[in-house]
């Protein structure tokens, strides 16, 4: 996902703060932008959820009101927004006494720590995501998920191509670009709507969950590719199989990591008597893991997934469980209400005429991102029964991660704008369908069981989602 890898830390957030920007100034609007953030996130999460949706559904959507598409209140300064348009920034010139002098530079900092703060949450998301896996489950739905993975690139990439190219004209370099942008699939939207409905741990959620991994990294090879192509005219082979071989290294070596860590975790842990002695060494762990996937160009989300998944195998996650979610409480809505209001609506406009052609090149898209992502779930074998469409649905929101292949291909001049606005048209409609429609494929199921007590009366359970504390699931297993 990497999308902070476009940012320009130039300004100093905090720090000689005297010589370029007022640190107070700063940490004024980044209080005022987090009011926001966490008023519109519950606003939007709770209205969701009343009329039956996921409540990311509502995060994003109170993201994009906020945002550049309508109000203003949290706007960034990529897509050619200054800050005279953030409603923040003239709030503090009324307030606070902000300079029109110092009002860029307040801007971009504060952009900046926003964005710092997002991309901070979703490694935690996909922490947390991680430790409610199960890494056996996962790696037995191994052989479906890679498949599912592969046929969720080549099917789009080569649909959306060769249909650019056919049908409207398109040269093939941005035309590869396009078809690269299909490919994509936001993993920490698909995993955060899996785990709010319950499914996350069901065997379509991790064959999603598994081929939204591989989907990533198969993801960053191929934006590596088009980009090679588009800036030098040709593939950067080594390159290629150096994230071949780096992606291929990682997974594997937390998976054996997996095995020889969690005893010493555990050991560590028990030690610690202080406040935080359980979550801070899990989050320490957890962004070494993430530092590390960054370091070798990979996403720090697949590290920090995989250090959850890691760590789900101690005997101590139920508890880190437990802990992580507060904490993923205040950090993950940032990332999503600030997807939503990076999200221009604007290219949807049919009334200005430079949108015209952007939306019937997006109409083929839409249908191709579908499509192209809906039959993975045929492709799944040997399992019986299984809700194959809700795993090609699963697949569908290319989100921030499908953002990312746009801003690319415009940022090398590959794209057109027109083709530029097709393809943010297509990540935009995929990311808000994916949720109600997973949804739907989902239908409310009351889980009800019956537990045969030692005394031999029988306790019912209804509800979506049963959990035990540990000492619990000991029990229920004797």
């Amino acid at each position: 996902m990497q999308f902070l890898d476009t940012i320009n830390f130039s300004v100093p957030l905090l720090a000689n703060a005297t010589e370029t920007v007022d640190s107070s100034m700063v940490i004024k609007s980044v209080l005022l932008s987090l009011v926001v953030i966490y008023f519109v996130s519950k606003l939007g999460g709770e209205l969701s959820n009343k009329v039956g949706l996921p409540p990311v559904l509502g995060e994003l959507l109170g993201g994009v009101v906020i945002g550049i598409s309508i109000l203003h209140l949290l706007v960034f300064p990529e897509g050619s927004t200054d800050s005279s348009s953030s409603l923040i920034m003239n709030f503090l010139q009324t307030t606070a006494g902000l300079t029109p002098e110092a009002t860029p530079q307040v801007f971009a900092a504060q952009s900046e720590v926003i964005s710092v703060l997002a991309e901070l949450g979703v490694i935690i998301l996909l922490f947390e995501i991680g430790l409610e896996s199960n890494l056996k489950e996962l790696m037995a739905v191994g052989i479906q998920a890679s498949v599912v993975a592969v046929v969720g690139v080549v099917v789009p990439f080569g649909a959306g191509t060769i249909g650019l190219m056919t049908l409207f004209g398109i040269s093939a370099v941005p035309a590869i670009f396009a078809g690269a942008a299909l490919t994509a699939t936001s993993i920490g939207i698909t995993s955060k709507v899996l785990s709010e409905i319950g499914k996350l741990n069901s065997k379509e959620g991790q064959i999603i969950l598994g081929a939204a991994v591989i989907d990533d990294i198969l993801g960053i090879i191929v934006l590596a590719v088009v980009a090679s192509l588009a800036k030098d005219g040709e593939v950067d082979i080594n390159k290629v199989i150096y994230l071949i071989v780096s992606a291929t290294g990682f997974l594997l070596g937390a998976i054996v990591l997996g095995n020889i860590f969690n005893q010493t975790f555990v050991a560590i842990a028990d030690k610690l008597k202080t406040r935080g002695g359980l979550v801070i060494p899990a989050f320490i762990f957890a962004f070494i893991m993430a530092y590390l996937a960054a370091v070798i160009q990979l996403e720090a989300i697949l590290g920090a997934f995989a250090a959850g998944l890691v760590l789900e195998e101690t005997d101590k996650r139920k508890e880190l469980q437990r802990q992580v979610i507060p904490i993923a409480d205040m950090l993950v809505p940032i990332f999503f209400v600030t997807v939503g209001a990076k999200t221009d609506l604007g290219v949807l406009n049919p009334t200005i005429p430079s949108n015209r052609e952007g939306l019937i090149m997006a109409t083929f898209l839409i249908a191709v991102a579908i499509i192209g992502k809906v039959v993975t779930g045929l492709t799944v074998f040997g399992q019986p029964g299984i809700n194959r469409l809700a795993i090609g649905i699963g697949m569908i929101p290319r989100g921030e991660v499908g953002l990312v292949f746009a801003g690319v291909g415009a940022a090398s001049g590959a794209l057109s704008k027109p083709l530029g606005a097709a393809i943010v048209m297509m990540v935009i409609l995929t990311t808000f369908l994916a949720p109600p429609l997973l949804r739907f494929v989902f239908p409310d199921e009351t889980t009800t069981a019956t537990l045969e007590a030692a005394s031999g009366t029988s306790l019912v359970i209804e509800s979506d989602v049963i959990t035990l504390t540990d000492s619990q699931e000991n029990e229920l297993k004797s």
